[in-house]
C-alpha cells in the first residue's frame, strides 16, 4: 500500500492494482477550488504513469461528494490575472479524470452538485448512496457550467434530460438518477464501499489490457459513426490478440483455472 503522496485537498491511497482518490475538504462539502483542481490533475497524471494501477476509485470525505465550487476571495477572483481562460484552467479537472486510461468507479457518498457532478460524470461507473441529490444549478446563479456538464451530461443521459437539468437547475434524487442513467447503482450509505469494492474486484479479475481497450472503444466510439466505431473496435481487437494476456485468457479457459494476467 502506498499512502505517501502528499496532498492538501485530496487523500490518495493505493492498494495493489487499485488507487483510491478521496476529495478531502469535508468542512466545505468538498467544493472544488484551484488547489483541489490542481491536485486532481496531478494525481490523475500520477495514476496514468503508474504501470501497476489497473483501476481508480473516486469518492468524497464526509457525507457529501462535492456540492460545487469553492467561493473565490474578491481580491483573487477580481484580479487581472484571474479572469477568463485563466480562471477556467485553474478550476478544470474533469478532463483529467476522463483521460485516465484504466476504469474509474465514482463512489458518490452524498450530494453531487454543479462542479461536483461534473467530476462525477467524468468517471466510467457511478455508484450512489440512496440519499444523494444531483443537479447542475449554475444557471440559477447566473453562471455557466465550465468543466464538461454541457458536453458529458447529454452523452450520458441524452440531450433531453441534460437540457432539462441544466436549463431549469432541476435537482433529482438518486432513484431518478438511476432511472435516467446518471448512476448505475444505488445503495444504502453503509454499503457504498462494499458495492464499490465488489465492482472493482469484478473488473480487476478481467484482463487489464482488454479493460483499457474496451474503455477506449466506448469513449471514442461515441463521437464516431457506427462504421467508424466498428472499425475502431476491430482494430483494438487485433491489437489485443498479440498480447500475453490474451494467450493467458485462452489458456486458463482451456485448462479450467483462474487466469493470471500481467498487463502485457
Amino acid at each position: 500500500r502506498e499512502d505517501n503522496i502528499p496532498y492538501h485537498s485530496l487523500h490518495y491511497r493505493q492498494d495493489g492494482p487499485m488507487a483510491t482518490v478521496t476529495l478531502s475538504r469535508p468542512e466545505i462539502s468538498n467544493r472544488v477550488g484551484p488547489e483541489m483542481a490542481a491536485e486532481l490533475r496531478d494525481v490523475c497524471q500520477a495514476v496514468q504513469e503508474h504501470e501497476t494501477i489497473r483501476l481508480v476509485v473516486l469518492t468524497g470525505a464526509g457525507n457529501q461528494f462535492s456540492v460545487g465550487r469553492e467561493p473565490m476571495p474578491e481580491n483573487v477572483a477580481g484580479s487581472p490575472d484571474y479572469q477568463g481562460s485563466d480562471r477556467l484552467r485553474n478550476l478544470q479537472a474533469a478532463s483529467a479524470i476522463a483521460a485516465i486510461q484504466v476504469p474509474v468507479i465514482v463512489a458518490i457518498n452524498g450530494d453531487a452538485m454543479d462542479h461536483g457532478l461534473e467530476l462525477a460524470i467524468a468517471g466510467d461507473i457511478r455508484v450512489a448512496v440512496s440519499n444523494a441529490k444531483f443537479g447542475v444549478t449554475d444557471l440559477a446563479g447566473g453562471v455557466f457550467p465550465w468543466d464538461g456538464a454541457t458536453q458529458r451530461l447529454p452523452r450520458l443521459i441524452g440531450p433531453g434530460w441534460a437540457r432539462d437539468m441544466i436549463l431549469t437547475s432541476r435537482i433529482i434524487d438518486a432513484e431518478q438518477a438511476l432511472a435516467v442513467g446518471l448512476v448505475s447503482r444505488v445503495v444504502d450509505s453503509e454499503r457504498l464501499m462494499e458495492e464499490t469494492l465488489t465492482l472493482a474486484e469484478i473488473i480487476l479479475a478481467g484482463g487489464p489490457i482488454a479493460a483499457r481497450y474496451a474503455k477506449e472503444a466506448v469513449s471514442q466510439g461515441i463521437d464516431l459513426t457506427l462504421d467508424q466505431g466498428l472499425r475502431l473496435e476491430a482494430d483494438l481487437n487485433v491489437l489485443l490478440q498479440s498480447t500475453t494476456d490474451r494467450a493467458e485468457g485462452l489458456g486458463s479457459f482451456l485448462e479450467k483455472r483462474p487466469p493470471k494476467y500481467t498487463g502485457t
